[in-house]
């Protein structure tokens, strides 16, 4: 189940992203400094610390110009889908910020080379600065092709976990329904018992009614919990059985055959009890036979096994669930999928057999 720490947890992508692209930037302008300290070598010049100059400047300004632009290009986040509107409005500033990368380059470098008292070079022709431009314009093109793909997976990513929550939501909203169901249809059973035996045995009447409010205040606690231990659900389930062996006296023995390794499995809350109540319904009330019912839990590995049994029931070829196994069966395949199992048999002489199997990973 989603808790709210689960809801609210922090997603690490954006971080690895932005990771990623600081360590690609860093990487190329390193790139980029070490090409300018060769091709000063090359040429002959020993002064290594103009190129490294140069390029520590053009990775200011373009550092400036990046961020710039892609703290504005979150407005055209809406143009994603439309990936040709979104590049002509994205490289429609392209001559401007090209020219405006150059001018600024060269206003760093001629100032940084005033301050050091090294002579100033004469200012770049015509054909330099359209040269720069050109390269710069490439670099922006590229530049907005990276980030067209960043924020295209960013927004997909989010879009993505938006998806997964409200899947969890509704996923929660509707094991809650469901729960919720059941209490009053549990309830409606239990006062019905109660009922019965209001004018032919008060007293007994009473003292079923006092147990009856201690099981629904203890059901009352975890009605939030879709889910909850094994040892939790027992507790609940054998109350309502106490509940209904008073009704119906030497007519039901109850037996518990519960693996100690079974009780901190989670379960779905007042799962159990529809199994139990259609012993009560189907089996002991229609019957003047003593019926007998075993209420057990085992581990199969991984999984944990729960079987509700009766020796005095009659299944029918094609059984149909009704309200509460109905009820039960759609929790557990929003809880487990098709990794949870509710099926019923025939027992070997006479009576049905209740089982239910679901993971257990405890």
């Amino acid at each position: 189940m989603t808790t709210a720490t689960d809801s609210a947890a922090f997603d690490a992508t954006p971080v690895r992203v932005g990771a990623g692209m600081l360590l690609a930037w860093i990487a190329f302008w390193l790139l980029m400094i070490s090409v300018g300290v060769q091709e000063e070598l090359r040429d002959g010049g020993r002064e290594l610390w103009r190129p490294v100059m140069a390029e520590l400047t053009s990775a200011l300004v373009a550092t400036v110009i990046a961020l710039t632009q892609w703290r504005l290009g979150k407005r055209l986040d809406p143009l994603l889908r439309e990936p040709r509107r979104w590049f002509m409005r994205m490289l429609a500033w392209t001559p401007l910020v090209a020219f405006g990368f150059v001018g600024a380059v060269f206003a760093l470098r001629y100032g940084l080379l005033a301050l050091a008292g090294h002579a100033i070079p004469r200012t770049p022709s015509g054909a330099v600065v359209v040269y720069e431009v050109l390269k710069f314009s490439i670099f922006y093109v590229l530049f907005c092709g990276v980030q067209f793909g960043v924020r295209s997976y960013m927004a997909w990513h989010g879009e993505r976990l938006r998806a997964e929550r409200h899947q969890r939501l509704s996923r929660e909203a509707q094991l809650l329904q469901l729960t919720q169901q059941l209490q009053p249809h549990f309830l409606f059973n239990a006062l019905n018992t109660v009922s019965s035996l209001i004018h032919s045995d008060p007293h007994l009447a009473d003292a079923l009614l006092t147990q009856l409010a201690a099981l629904l205040r203890a059901a009352s606690d975890v009605s939030q919990r879709p889910e909850q231990p094994l040892a939790d659900e027992l507790r609940l389930l054998k109350g309502y059985a106490a509940i209904m062996a008073e009704r119906f006296g030497d007519r039901v023995r109850l037996s518990w055959e519960i693996d100690d390794d079974t009780l901190a499995c989670p379960v779905p809350t007042l799962g159990l009890q529809p199994l139990v109540e259609n012993c009560f319904r189907h089996v002991v009330e229609p019957r003047r036979a003593t019926t007998h019912i075993v209420v057990r839990a085992r581990r199969d590995g991984a999984r944990l096994v729960i079987e509700v049994e009766d020796d005095g029931g009659v299944l029918v070829a094609a059984p149909v669930f009704g309200v509460g196994l109905g009820n039960l069966q759609r929790r557990l395949e929003a809880l487990h999928s098709r990794q949870a199992l509710l099926s019923l048999h025939a027992r070997d002489g006479a009576g049905v057999v209740a089982t239910v199997e679901l993971p257990c990973a405890y």
